[in-house]
Parts: structure tokens; sequence; C-alpha cells
């Protein structure tokens, strides 16, 4: 399912945005970018988003600001200092320069100063990282809900559809049995024209065409996954591939209910039914 959380906060002395957005996947696949410097903080946003994410491509953005927070420490390379020093000394001794006393003079030649990365309190700006994710989290998630919201709309009004197109096939196979028991007959009285027509015999024929064609089972199953559908729904937790397999199960007995159809109208509705099936799996791969 598609999303966007976006969230920005100074704690601690960091000033820190953090970014999440995802895009359709069958299961839970995360990436973070985060500056060089804090990578340690990958794996950590991986665990904390799939506590609460369970499926989707997730891309998490962070971008950390030091404010009052030094970045490091400044030390002089003395040995340095004194080679400079020393060689200036000699170049003035040399060519009758005047020697100047003023600190500048060291200070303005290159690596005089070391700066050292001062070390990084991981557990710090995880929690201050921490608290700016909770809140890009909390976002996204309400963008999907939302969204969420829409997809269950079209697959209730989806399934009601199928609801529907099975009520007609309930009602219609019988009437498929008692069109060919008429069929049958007229065709035998016409073939043995003045002889006796076996009754007996036609109502075997009957009751064998409508075994072979009955859809009873396949209808009641359909709608107990229908039924079934409608729960996943109101269920506040993830259900993507419950739903998966859910559709499956739900083709399966269309095309068994398309196998048995003898009767041009029931097999356009197991069409319509395959249709809505089709539709409703694209929508749930958006569910997460």
């Amino acid at each position: 399912m598609t999303g966007y959380g976006r969230a920005i906060g100074e704690t601690d002395g960091y000033s820190i945005t953090v970014e999440i957005k995802s895009v359709n996947h069958r299961f839970f696949e995360f990436s973070a970018r985060v500056p060089r410097a804090y990578g340690f903080l990958e794996e950590k946003l991986k665990g904390f988003a799939q506590q609460r994410i369970a499926r989707g491509k997730v891309d998490c953005y962070v971008q950390i600001d030091c404010e009052d927070t030094p970045d490091g420490v400044v030390s002089v390379n003395y040995a340095l200092a004194e080679g400079y020093y020393s060689a200036t000394k000699e170049l003035c001794e040399r060519y009758g320069l005047r020697m100047g006393e003023d600190a500048s003079v060291l200070t303005a030649y290159p690596d005089v100063f070391v700066v050292h990365k001062a070390p990084a309190d991981e557990e710090r700006i995880w929690n201050a990282v921490k608290s700016v994710a909770e809140q890009a989290v909390d976002s996204f998630l309400r963008m999907r809900a939302a969204e969420g919201e829409r997809l269950s709309a079209d697959i209730r009004s989806r399934a009601a559809a199928i609801a529907e197109h099975v009520s007609f096939i309930e009602a219609r196979s019988p009437e498929t049995v008692r069109l060919y028991n008429e069929k049958l007959t007229a065709r035998v009285r016409e073939l043995l024209q003045d002889a006796s027509v076996d009754e007996q015999r036609l109502l075997t024929e009957t009751a064998i065409f409508a075994d072979k064609i009955a859809v009873a089972e396949e209808t009641v199953r359909l709608r107990s996954h229908l039924s079934q559908l409608d729960s996943f729904l109101e269920a506040g937790e993830a259900i993507g591939r419950k739903l998966d397999f859910l559709v499956q199960e739900m083709n399966r007995e269309a095309n068994t209910i398309g196998s048995k159809a003898s009767d041009i109208e029931i097999a356009r509705r197991v069409i319509d039914i395959k249709a809505e099936i089709e539709k409703i799996r694209e929508q749930i791969q958006n569910i997460e």
C-alpha cells in the first residue's frame, strides 16, 4: 500500500528530519538513506519500521544537523609546528629577514591544527532519531489507513456484485434442469413418434444431468468466502496475505461453476464473477 509520512524535530542538540514512503509490494522490503556518519541507524530504523509496517517497499530518508553538539575535538600537532617554526627561523636567518613572533605565523601552516571527530554516542542519537521517526510513521500510517478505507469500500462493492451473480446462478440452476427435461422429452417423443415413452428413463437421465451440473456446493462455499472476506475487512490487523489466499479459493469455486455450466446465462455470470474477483485481487495487493 502506498503511503507517506514526514516529521521534523529538534531534540538533544540535533535537528532531525525523517521521511517515510512506500509503494506496493507483496512482502516487507526496507531501505534507508542516512548521513554517512550515522550508518548504524539503518538496522535500527528497519527493526523499528517492521514492528508497525507489515508489507510494502518502504524507503526512509533521514537528515541530521548538529546544533550545539560539538562535531570534533581540535588538537595541536606540536611536532609539525616545531618543524615549521625551525624552518621559518632558518629561512629568516639565511636571507636576513625579521622573524615574526605572532602565533598566526604558525597557524597559517596546514595540519598544525588537527580535528579529531568526536565519537558518536549511538544510543543518544538513536533515541533522538526514534522520537522523530515515531511521528513520521504515525503520519504515514494515517495516510495508509485513509487509503485502506477507500480500498475496503471498493472491495465490498465488488463482493456485493459477486453475491448478486451467485444468487442468479442459484435461482437459474434448477431452471436449467427443468428446461433440459422438457427438451429431452420433446426430442424423445419426436424420435419415437407414436411409440410409448419410458418416463422413468427420462427421469433417470434428467437426474444424471442435474447431478452433473449441480453447483450448490460451490455456491455455498463461494458465499462462505464472501462472508470471510467481509470479516477480514473488519479486522484491525494485517490481512493482505490472508486475502491473497481467500481470493485464490474464490477463483477456484468460480472455475468449477464455469466448468459445470451448461447454460449460457450462467456462463455469462461466471465470467462476471471472475472479472470481479480479478479486480479484488488487484486491489488487495495494496492492502497490508
